[in-house]
Order: C-alpha cells, then sequence, then structure tokens
C-alpha cells in the first residue's frame, strides 16, 4: 500500500484556522450524556443521547487477570468540562478561551416575520429555518439532562462554539453568529449563520441513489486526514483515549440503554455487547498507550455522520461537529472515522464503509489492528442505536427498527473484533501447519506463530553432521515397528526438553506482545505436553482473549504419505520425520478441551470445521 501524507489546504480554507487549541463546550452543558446529536444546516432530524441511568443489569466487567490501565484519577473525570486534570490542567470553560482563534462574525439577522415564513426543519435541540441561500439555526431553550440551553447566554455561547469549530472543516459554510432581536431592538435570542448546501450532494443521499462513491469517499478521507493532522491535542485531550475513560463511556452507554433493554432491543445482545467490548478494554491496555505516545487522540469532529457530509465539485463540507461537550470530541482518529464507516454500513454500504476506512489509513499514514477497528465501529454504533430508541420514545415510527438494526451492527463487529489465541496442534504429518497457515490469511491479519522456526532461531539450524533425513521410500513406518536411530535420538540436542520448554516460552511471549496490542494469534505447534497447553491457557486469560484449541488428527499412513512428500519437497523448517512422530504420539499427554479437526480431507473443508469453534 502507498502512503501518501497530505498536508494540503482543505476546501475553503482562508476564513478560520483548522486547529483547535482547547475549544471548549459552552457554560451549561453537561458531560453526562454519551451520544450527541447530528444536525446537518438541511435539517437533519438526529437527536442526542439520554443522561445516563441505572446500569444494565446481565454485564459486568470481564474477570482478566491483566492489570488496570490507568493510575487513579485516569478516568473520564478528568475531561470533564470546565474541570481539572489530577495535575491541575484546567479544562477550558467557555468560548473565551479559544487560544489563538478569533470570535465568530457577528452577523446581521433576518426580521423575526421572514424567519416565521421560511422552511423549517427541527430537531430535539434546535430549529433551522431554510431560505434560498441561507440556513439559520435557532437553539431551543431546553435542559435535555445532557445539555441545558434554556439560559439565552448559554445559547449564545453554543452558537459561537458552533461556529468556531465548525469553521475547522467548512469555514465557507459556517458564516457566523446573528443576534435576534424582537420589534424593540433587544437581542431576545442567537442563531448560526449557515450557508445552504445543495440536498443533492448530500452523501447519504448518494449512498441511497446508488452512485459511484469511491471518489467522493477518498476525498473525504483525505480532508479528514489533514483535518486529523491539524486537530489538537495535549495531556487532557489525551487521556480520552486511556482505557478508564473509554471503559467509562460504554458503562454509561450500557446505563443510557438500560430503560430500552428487554422492550425495543433484545436483553441478551445488550448484555453481550456489554460484556464484549469492556472483555476488549480489558486486555488492550498496552495498545491504547501505543495509541496515545503516537498522538492519534485528538480534539476531531466527534460526529461524522453521511447526513452532514456535502460532496461538493471543489471538495467535501463535512458539516456539524459536536459543539455542546469536548469529551464526546476527544478521542482517536480512528473512532472519528470509524463514526462515517458505521454510517455507511447503516446505509447499505458496507463494502464502501471499508474502502473509505482504508483510504483513511493511507492518506494519514495511519496504521491499527483489525481489532480495534471493530471496536471503534461498534462503539459508533451501539451510541446510535441508543439515540434511536430515544426518537422512538419522541414518536419517530421507524426508530425501534432502526435500533435494532444499529445494535446488530454493533454485536457483529464487538465478535468480529474479539482478540483470539488460535493453538493449533497434532503430530508431525496432520497438517496443522497447512491449517495454521490458512486460518491466519483468512483471518483478517492474524499473526502466524510457527514452533519449527522460532526453535531455528534459537539454536540454529541443523548441524551437517545431524542424522539424514529420510527418503520418500523409507519414510513409511516399518513392519516391525521397531524405533529407527533418529526415534531414539528424539528428546535430546535440538529436541533436548530444555530447548523445546524455551521454545514455546519464547512463542508465547511473541503472542503476549501481539495480544495486548489487539492482534489475533495463531500458534502452530506440536501442543504435546499439557504443561505446555496450560501456559497458553493462562496467557488467554491474562490478556482477555478468546482460546481456541485445535488438534489436527489423520490416520497415520495419510501423516506419513505427508511428511514424505514433505522431505521430497526439499529444506523445511520442520525436521520431523516418521520415527520423530512416533515417538512424540507415544509421549503426547491427553487433550480433552481441544477440538478434534480430521484433516483428511480438503483444507476449505477443515476450515469450514475449525469455523464453528471461531464463532
Amino acid at each position: 500500500m502507498t502512503v501518501q501524507y497530505v498536508r494540503d489546504a482543505l476546501p475553503g480554507a482562508g476564513a478560520g484556522d483548522s486547529r483547535n487549541a482547547g475549544i471548549p463546550s459552552p457554560p451549561g452543558t453537561s458531560s453526562a450524556g454519551t451520544s450527541p446529536p447530528g444536525t446537518a444546516p438541511a435539517g437533519t432530524t438526529s437527536p442526542g443521547s439520554a443522561s445516563p441511568g441505572s446500569a444494565s443489569p446481565g454485564w459486568a466487567s470481564p474477570e482478566c487477570a491483566s492489570p488496570a490501565a490507568s493510575s487513579p484519577g485516569s478516568a473520564s473525570a478528568r475531561t470533564t468540562p470546565g474541570g481539572t486534570t489530577p495535575g491541575g490542567e484546567s479544562a477550558p470553560a467557555g468560548p473565551a478561551s479559544l487560544a489563538g482563534a478569533s470570535l465568530p462574525p457577528r452577523l446581521p439577522a433576518p426580521p423575526l416575520a421572514e424567519l416565521a415564513a421560511a422552511e423549517t426543519r427541527e430537531t430535539h435541540s434546535a430549529v433551522l429555518y431554510l431560505t434560498a441561500d441561507r440556513v439559520y439555526k435557532r437553539k431551543k431553550p431546553v435542559n435535555l439532562g445532557f445539555l441545558d440551553f434554556s439560559e439565552r447566554r448559554t445559547r449564545e455561547a453554543v452558537c459561537l462554539a458552533e461556529v468556531a469549530l465548525n469553521r475547522r472543516l467548512a469555514p465557507d459554510v459556517y458564516l457566523g453568529v446573528a443576534d435576534l432581536r424582537d420589534g424593540s431592538g433587544e437581542v431576545i435570542d442567537h442563531l448560526v449563520v449557515m450557508r445552504r448546501m445543495p440536498t443533492s450532494r448530500r452523501l447519504s443521499t448518494l449512498v441511497r441513489r446508488g452512485h459511484l462513491l469511491g471518489p467522493v469517499l477518498r476525498s473525504v478521507a483525505r480532508a479528514l486526514a489533514v483535518f486529523h493532522q491539524r486537530c489538537e491535542t495535549s495531556p487532557l485531550i489525551a487521556s480520552a483515549g486511556e482505557r478508564a475513560t473509554l471503559e467509562d463511556l460504554w458503562r454509561e452507554g450500557m446505563a443510557g440503554i438500560a430503560a430500552y433493554r428487554g422492550t425495543q432491543l433484545d436483553a441478551a445482545v445488550v448484555d453481550d455487547i456489554g460484556r464484549l467490548a469492556l472483555r476488549y478494554l480489558a486486555g488492550r491496555a498496552e495498545l491504547l498507550a501505543e495509541r496515545t505516545r503516537a498522538g492519534w487522540i485528538r480534539d476531531g469532529h466527534g460526529d461524522l455522520l453521511a447526513d452532514d457530509i456535502f460532496c461538493l465539485d471543489d471538495g467535501p463540507r463535512i458539516l456539524d461537529c459536536i459543539e455542546f461537550d469536548p469529551r464526546l470530541r476527544f478521542g482517536d482518529v480512528l473512532g472519528d472515522v470509524a463514526f462515517l464507516a458505521m454510517d455507511l454500513e447503516r446505509l447499505g454500504a458496507p463494502e464502501e464503509a471499508a474502502e473509505f476506512l482504508e483510504a483513511y489509513r493511507e492518506f494519514s499514514g495511519e496504521v491499527h489492528p483489525r481489532s480495534l477497528q471493530h471496536f471503534y465501529v461498534a462503539y459508533r454504533a451501539f451510541v446510535r442505536a441508543k439515540v434511536a430508541c430515544i426518537r422512538g420514545g419522541q414518536g419517530d415510527p421507524d426508530a425501534a427498527e432502526n435500533a435494532r438494526r444499529l445494535l446488530a451492527v454493533a454485536h457483529r463487529h464487538l465478535r468480529a473484533g474479539r482478540v483470539r489465541l488460535v493453538v493449533v496442534g497434532g503430530l508431525p504429518g496432520t497438517g496443522k501447519t497447512t491449517l495454521a497457515s490458512r486460518l491466519a490469511e483468512v483471518g483478517d491479519g492474524w499473526v502466524l506463530l510457527r514452533s519449527d522456526i522460532i526453535r531455528q532461531e534459537l539454536v540454529g539450524q541443523p548441524p551437517a553432521e545431524a542424522p539424514p533425513q529420510q527418503t520418500a521410500e523409507a519414510a513409511a513406518p516399518p513392519a516391525s515397528g521397531a524405533a529407527t536411530g533418529f526415534d531414539a535420538q528424539f528428546g535430546v540436542g535440538r529436541y533436548a526438553p530444555e530447548i523445546t520448554d524455551a521454545t514455546y516460552a519464547e512463542m508465547l511471549r511473541r503472542a503476549r506482545a501481539a495480544l495486548c496490542r489487539g492482534e489475533s494469534v495463531v500458534l502452530d505447534a506440536s501442543w504435546s505436553s499439557s504443561s505446555h497447553r496450560d501456559a497458553a491457557a493462562t496467557l488467554a486469560a491474562d490478556v482477555c482473549a478468546d482460546l481456541v484449541e485445535l488438534l489436527c488428527v489423520t490416520a497415520p499412513e495419510v501423516a506419513a504419505a505427508r511428511i514424505a512428500r514433505r522431505m521430497a519437497a526439499g529444506p523445511d523448517a520442520s525436521e520431523a520425520t516418521v520415527a520423530i512422530h512416533r515417538a512424540m504420539a507415544a509421549r503426547a499427554d491427553p487433550w480433552p478441551s481441544a477440538a478434534v479437526i480430521r484433516t483428511a480431507v480438503t483444507v476449505a473443508e477443515a476450515l469450514q470445521a475449525v469455523q464453528s469453534h471461531l464463532d
């Protein structure tokens, strides 16, 4: 894959600084919610989230042996707007703290009579007035728990923040803030003033109409790569990527959806989502720390929806970021783009969603394990499922079905993103290496570790004076069943117990490093010793990985024929002969916990048999 690092200007650049040095949440807003609204200028009616209530029953933190990822004080309270970090870093408190950025211009407001005659759209927190070339957004004087716009001064601050923040991506769309006055000239409210975008160029419209999306999605990915490169980061913002913060967000989400569990939503699915999400986080402290060290935790957009993206000839206009709670903007850039990937999948374009994420990788130079991508897509789908439940309570007839579909998306991605430790064992010639290699190939980037290769790395290539390999004719077991000379040497030298133990220890050490970084791992070895298998099981428990044990078996004559073919083909990492096969069979410990995979079939048939144990 060719990586192109882009540093170009965004479409319409010049009307404002794209960077945000701590653009705050306005006074009067709350960080309690976990699901922001999406209110596009053309009238998107996406609602925000409800404030969390009681925790959902049926799920809890996973019982993994891994230590806590954060020190005391690193929970989400550190990123609460208007607060301070334990080190004393102040969270921003209002638009006046826009460091280095000018406040949005004040523009004249249309007369009240003109607004009253305009076409209107309404969301849970705003009314939008649509004229020929302008959109005026007026915040509702409501207190929804996760946001409180009841005071005029708060609404003014929110309007200023919305324009300042959104000019990072669409400076030529967000024109300024207007003061709305009554007949006597007194200021009664405030309006966000926007240039009206063509509805036909809305990304969600293009998806529904079956347009070719590749070029426009690459353009969106490129714009977001530029945007994220310029987005602010700081210790306060970086704390949003900590495990404790992410766990709190999931718990708040589960609490917020508890009221719909068992009514609009399947209780078992909701509970399994909570279990899978927390289990993933529990074992991924090192991955999350690496993301923070690499600088991928930024003050981003927070609400990337296809309804809010307009694909114009000179580039996309990406609108409507979160303005009322910075905690909902702070986070991993992958979580930001995962929002749009989730929305594309919801709209029936999963292949295009995957292509968009690949394009973002290309333009940003950002790399990640597939499991983290699944995790963030699932989180965004889960948040939107909660939003849909709220809409159902407000009378939307389609909301319940939409919530169920989104919940299914979240569940599917969390299951796909499970970190697995797949132990593939068996005697020489049983096909374990072939099966393990194919599993790694089809497993979405899984890591393959082979004991034969690791043994060679530890002790070097076989010495020239080693007993010669058997020919194909000599590979069949002797009729008497007597041991050969090589059998007599099995368990000494390169195959001495201490060398074998060191090989397995090194293989598990490497597996631990990959698992902690969110990579699934396939381990190819004989696994004849129960002590080695116990060590693998302990590792899986330590890092909250799903352990899958597979024992490959086949008839002795089939194994002998395979060994003969391998030996005739030339040098190979495996030095096992039929004699070694017999010696290992005599010494192997029982393996009752493994799923038996019979390999005297095609590789495709064996993989199909394995699939049921991976699901």
